[in-house]
């Protein structure tokens, strides 16, 4: 576990920080500017909050529910209501990592002095997350607008020592209980505070923001695995050249290229169109492999310039100002991120459809340009990998499903007060789907193309030195070679974990050098 300490300020946070609580378990602690920044604004609310005029999330009721003005004798009840209220989530929990991001990018937003809350209810936070104390929070709840709400309310029901959560050691517990057991002092929520733990796009974004770290990973083995399929299928390197790509110079396009090419260097199984089975060209998963996961790779890369505004911004309603205003705004709306998550769904779906075409045909005698049928030992006793590529089809077809976008759809709520949503949690949810789908189908690619460079350097034509690697320490890992029918499962898991820990990727780099 990575122990060491993230320190957030005013001014926003990284994405490596992000995935450093989330993942890595590293500490937080806040920095005296935003201690002082928390002070200043605190400041702000008390002096609003003794003024007879309503201000709205400090002396009014909420939502539909802000023509009221409450009286100051009934606010800190106001304030444990709205968490206990809007605690309401249902279904299954969710993982840790996500509760955990959603958690430290709160405390980032109340760390910017925006949102008026006192310093201990920020370090009140950072004290649940160090102790690795996490909130019970449920799969439905969240419709991206006034962000996350449901989902901060559960973690936000944890500060109050109320609810069940998490601990350090896997098990569920009330919440009370586990912050004694780790010295924690319940906060007791005044003026501002209950709404400003509930209202940001924090649950959406952290999802966001692991999704493209993981992309990143899965485009690059996917750009490794188009390199050795292209090799089974003794296909041509040249429709790679760097001066092609330059005339339609779409960056992700030239990097995908680029990946292709080093990892065939060397290569003795590329160029033999003009062998036994001619051919003018490869198909075209096969010669735009660097056109489609490029044009992905441009969208990654609109992903992480908008989840890098996000990590840089205050989101909150009403928000405290530099000049002493306090301001209602609409900044929580999640269509900004809900957006770039559905975008992230459309081309992962569009990656794994192409990536299992090339698998397809590695299988098929008709089109493998002398590869046995599917791959099999003795076809016809032996089944090959006919099956795993149903495997792959049935994972493909569940991700055009999730590339249906959420953030079209729109269920008014609060009596029509809120009466668009931008369903970017939703978005957030289905995307995790199709990444951890996409790992597979992948690593159903890397199985198949694999076994087809061992067959053909059977035949005496010698594979890339990056592949010879890859199909090394693949076989190293458990995932056994060309051979006679096996129980296929563990061999899957196995190649699925090693595309999505990353070991793939790492594992070319030590002759390619770095990839894009």
């Amino acid at each position: 576990m990575d122990m060491h300490t993230v320190v957030v300020g005013t001014s926003g946070t990284t994405a490596e920080d992000v995935i450093a609580v989330a993942r890595g378990g590293a500490r937080v602690e806040l920095s005296q500017d935003a201690v002082d920044a928390l002070a200043a604004a605190r400041e702000i609310v008390d002096a609003l909050a003794a003024k007879p005029e309503p201000v709205y999330g400090v002396s009014t009721g909420f939502g539909a529910l802000a023509s009221r003005h409450i009286s100051p004798d009934l606010r800190a009840q106001l304030q444990r209501n709205i968490v206990r209220s809007h605690a309401a989530g249902m279904g299954p929990h969710v993982e840790r990592e996500v509760v955990r991001a959603l958690m430290f990018l709160r405390l980032k937003t109340l760390a910017s002095g925006h949102t008026g809350v006192r310093p201990q209810v920020a370090q009140t936070m950072a004290d649940v997350l160090n102790a690795g104390i996490t909130p019970v929070v449920h799969e439905y709840g969240s419709l991206g607008c006034s962000g996350d709400l449901a989902p901060l309310s559960h973690c936000a029901l944890t500060l109050m020592g109320e609810g069940d959560a998490e601990g350090p050691d896997g098990v569920v517990r009330p919440a009370g209980e586990l912050l004694a057991a780790h010295g924690i002092t319940p906060v007791e929520l005044r003026e501002k505070e209950g709404l400003a733990l509930l209202n940001g796009t924090d649950g959406m974004l952290g999802m966001l923001v692991m999704a493209l770290a993981d992309l990143k990973n899965l485009y690059t083995a996917a750009d490794i695995t188009a390199a050795l399929s292209l090799e089974g299928l003794l296909g041509t390197e040249k429709v790679l050249a760097p001066e092609l790509h330059a005339i339609r110079p779409h960056p992700g396009q030239g990097a995908s290229a680029d990946n292709m090419l080093r990892v065939l260097a060397g290569s003795g199984l590329t160029g033999h169109h003009q062998d036994d089975a001619p051919r003018v060209q490869d198909a075209y998963s096969v010669r735009c492999a660097p056109q489609v996961n490029g044009a992905g790779r441009d969208t990654l890369t609109h992903g992480r310039l908008v989840a890098d505004r996000e990590l840089a911004s205050a989101v909150d309603n009403p928000v405290v100002l530099p000049d002493g205003r306090v301001e209602s705004n609409g900044n929580f709306h999640g269509a900004p991120v809900a957006y770039v998550l559905d975008f992230l769904a459309i081309v992962a779906a569009d990656l794994g459809s192409i990536t299992e075409r090339r698998t397809d045909r590695l299988l098929d005698k008709n089109r493998s340009h002398g590869l046995p049928p599917f791959l099999a030992d003795d076809a016809g006793v032996d089944s090959g990998l006919m099956i795993a590529q149903y495997t792959q089809a049935a994972l493909v077809s569940e991700m055009k499903r999730l590339a249906v976008p959420a953030s079209v759809d729109s269920i008014p709520s609060s009596a029509m007060q809120e009466d668009h949503v931008s369903m970017g949690w939703s978005a957030a949810r289905k995307l995790r789907t199709a990444v951890t789908n996409l790992a597979r189908i992948v690593a159903v690619e890397l199985y198949a193309a694999t076994r087809a460079v061992e067959l053909r350097a059977a035949e005496g034509l010698a594979p890339a030195p990056a592949s010879l690697a890859v199909i090394e320490a693949l076989r190293a890992a458990g995932v056994q070679g060309p051979g006679p029918d096996r129980f296929l499962s563990p061999d899957l898991a196995a190649a699925d974990a090693f595309v999505r820990e990353g070991k793939l990727v790492a594992t070319a780099e030590k002759v390619t050098g770095p990839l894009a």
